[in-house]
């Protein structure tokens, strides 16, 4: 009987989150934590502007310019995704905690001038491990590992890579993804 009325309190907590997100999918995560996320983006407004559910000390700009594939984006702990020259993250791309995409950048000779750039493109089957930051332009082949810490300043597009340092490069190769994609 109790683990019966568990199971159909958590039913219709996910009624709830498709609700708010009828987009999101990924039920890895707890649907109490994602409604207290949607509570603090939908009543208390942060990251209100956002289709999908993020962490309050997440945040998001240009959120319509930002395409994600099964896991949504800054559901970690303070991450920073800049969309204002667009994001496409595949799916099953894990992003950790205090991790940065930013797709715009300023005029090298005039700082209130942004440089137009290429959206920046994460294949699937990516780790973006905590602290690291992706910039403006980069495209991230599929398999593709961004060690804690690097800054991802130019493409990788090959794929089957770990990334590491400042500014990253290629420190390891590995074979094809073998996980499941959820």
């Amino acid at each position: 009987m109790k683990k019966t009325f568990k199971k159909n309190i958590k039913q219709l907590a996910w009624r709830c989150v498709k609700l708010i997100y009828p987009d999101f999918n990924n039920y890895s995560y707890s649907p109490f934590v994602i409604l207290k996320y949607a509570f603090m983006q939908k009543i208390i407004g942060i990251n209100r502007s956002t289709h999908w559910p993020v962490h309050y000390s997440s945040r998001i700009k240009c959120p319509e310019k930002i395409q994600w594939g099964t896991k949504g984006p800054g559901l970690a702990i303070d991450c920073y995704l800049d969309g204002r020259n667009g994001i496409i993250i595949e799916e099953n791309v894990w992003i950790g905690p205090k991790v940065s995409i930013v797709s715009q950048n300023h005029d090298s000779y005039d700082y209130n001038k942004y440089v137009k750039a290429d959206p920046i493109i994460i294949r699937k089957n990516s780790l973006l491990t905590t602290n690291c930051t992706i910039l403006a332009g980069v495209e991230l082949g599929e398999h593709t590992i961004v060690a804690a810490g690097a800054v991802v300043t130019k493409s990788f597009p090959e794929g089957n890579q770990v990334l590491a340092g400042i500014p990253a490069k290629v420190i390891k190769k590995l074979t094809d993804y073998e996980g499941v994609v959820n």
